[in-house]
């Protein structure tokens, strides 16, 4: 499922594709988001401009967005740009993230190799068993002269995930992991050395 669904003062778009379930949105408000509706399951109107806000930033894919039509502001980039390990999971990063031709905010990337809709995480690693850490080991990195800005993502060819720009690996509990402005994230799910590319990709044959 993709489009928008209008509402009186704001309206919000949804993408299935980008989708992971996380249920923040179903849990952070059933009357907004209604779970396991039959139809329309998006009810702008259910909440205040505020709220509905809240919720789409509050989705870690970015499959949920939104546009005001009271005059309030658009969702703005973080003030620090931020890769999140999910345990046994994905990439999440927020950020002005540049992948392509498109610019958006909040994505989850598949580090673990078998999605089909890479380089989206679509859940293909719960089925697949993956298994990686969200708490590696902590590097002692100098803190970054500048922590926001465009972080620009390219899924190298049959490779890792290449991040330019200001950015800090965290942890699921938080704990920054390295800060840099270039990085070599693995996408093939094999590294020894997860999350970073240990070249593991050639040896597997990854395609993606």
């Amino acid at each position: 499922m993709a489009g928008t669904v209008e509402g009186e003062k704001i309206d919000v778009g949804f993408s299935g594709k980008r989708c992971i379930h996380s249920r923040n949105c179903v849990l952070g408000d059933p009357h907004v988001f209604v779970p396991n509706a039959p139809g329309q399951w998006i009810h702008p109107d259910a909440a205040s401009v505020e709220k509905i806000v809240a919720l789409a930033e509050n989705c870690p894919s970015g499959a949920i967005t939104y546009a005001r039509k009271d005059g309030g502001p658009r969702e703005k980039p973080p003030v620090v740009n931020t890769v999140r390990l999910r345990e046994n999971g994905p990439l999440a990063v927020h950020a002005e993230i540049v992948l392509g031709a498109e610019t958006f905010f909040r994505a989850t990337l598949c580090r673990c190799g078998a999605s089909q809709n890479k380089p989206f995480c679509d859940n293909s690693h719960i089925k697949a068993g993956f298994a990686a850490t969200g708490e590696p080991a902590l590097k002692d990195t100098p803190a970054l002269e500048a922590r926001d800005g465009p972080l620009r993502a390219t899924p190298t060819t049959n490779g890792p995930l290449k991040l330019e720009g200001n950015v800090e690996i965290v942890t699921g509990t938080g704990h920054t992991v390295d800060r840099t402005t270039k990085v070599f994230l693995c996408r093939c799910g094999h590294s020894a050395n997860k999350p970073f590319c240990d070249g593991s990709h050639k040896k597997v044959g990854f395609v993606g």
